[in-house]
């Protein structure tokens, strides 16, 4: 019928229209030897996965007055270095999907100092004596910081009730307060230690399988962070796939219709991340391997 045929000759025009290969087009490519421009080229769709996922670092530094926290500030403080990793953030694409960063081009691990000072975890020389270079017990050091602790807050309400002076006000207060603020922070470490806070993206590229919808990419822990698969220490990251259907429109030849092609048609695949029984990222993308291979009805070259 007319019909029929205006079909067939947008399926036709959708076949000529895709090109050679699966980086032409993510859903449908042809498939096998065939002649293109005067050359011969074999067609083998083939889908490559980029697996991107973000993991955090939190490590506590000890200070070096740890020990003498509660019997000079009345506060707990850590009493040994630790660190800790959690994933924060995943992607699945198609590793040839131009808006993709390349490896060299993922974020940089970024470093963020809970702190006034950025020094990561090395902590201020500071000289809690400034009158005297002499060297003092750290027990002594420690109680001396802890007083100048003290000091530097009872000279903040000062400047905050105005018994500092009357000639501190506007903006000459407010620098003052931030500077005092920054001493004392730099004291505070010495007792409780500092928070260092790390995040890196790492790119794991997965090739998939006919038939196969299971996939390991890594594996994680929170002391380690991040491993390779063959790592035990560390749970499971692993990729799911699972195709529920044609990601493009494509009608098969029928029966009478001798003039044909083969094409290899993408399935509409949903990937899910998981890392144990929790969901890092959920997408859908065309996968050839779980796709299926039809022969299209083309128009006879005059």
């Amino acid at each position: 019928t007319k019909h029929m045929k205006r079909n067939l000759f947008l399926a036709a025009l959708l076949c000529l229209a895709v090109g050679a290969s699966a980086q032409e087009n993510p859903r449908i490519a042809r498939l096998g030897a065939y002649e293109q421009d005067g050359r011969l080229t074999v067609g083998q769709p083939r889908t490559t996965l980029a697996v991107d996922i973000t993991q955090e670092r939190e490590q506590i530094v000890c200070g070096p007055y740890a020990r003498y926290a509660q019997k000079y500030l009345g506060v707990r403080a850590p009493l040994t270095d630790k660190s800790s990793y959690a994933l924060v953030g995943a992607r699945i694409a198609l590793a040839d999907d131009a808006r993709l960063m390349a490896p060299a081009e993922l974020p940089a691990a970024e470093q963020r100092v809970e702190s006034f000072r950025s020094e990561g975890d090395r902590f201020a020389r500071l000289a809690p004596d400034r009158t005297s270079a002499t060297m003092l017990p750290l027990e002594e050091a420690a109680r001396e910081a802890a007083a100048t602790i003290f000091s530097l807050r009872r000279h903040r309400m000062e400047l905050i009730t105005g018994e500092a002076g009357e000639n501190v006000f506007g903006a000459g207060l407010e620098s003052a307060l931030e500077r005092i603020d920054r001493l004392e922070q730099s004291y505070l470490e010495l007792f409780l230690g500092r928070q260092v806070v790390s995040v890196q993206t790492r790119r794991y590229i997965v090739v998939p399988q006919e038939g196969k919808q299971q996939y390991v990419v890594c594996r994680f822990s929170p002391q380690d962070g991040l491993l390779p698969e063959d790592d035990l220490s560390g749970d499971l990251v692993s990729l799911r796939l699972e195709p529920e259907g044609d990601a493009a429109a494509v009608t098969p030849a029928g029966p009478k219709q001798t003039n044909r092609e083969t094409f290899r048609v993408a399935a509409s695949t949903v990937c899910t991340l998981m890392a144990g029984n929790r969901e890092l990222a959920r997408t859908i993308l065309p996968v050839f391997e779980l796709g299926r291979t039809v022969e299209v009805a083309v128009p006879r070259r005059r």
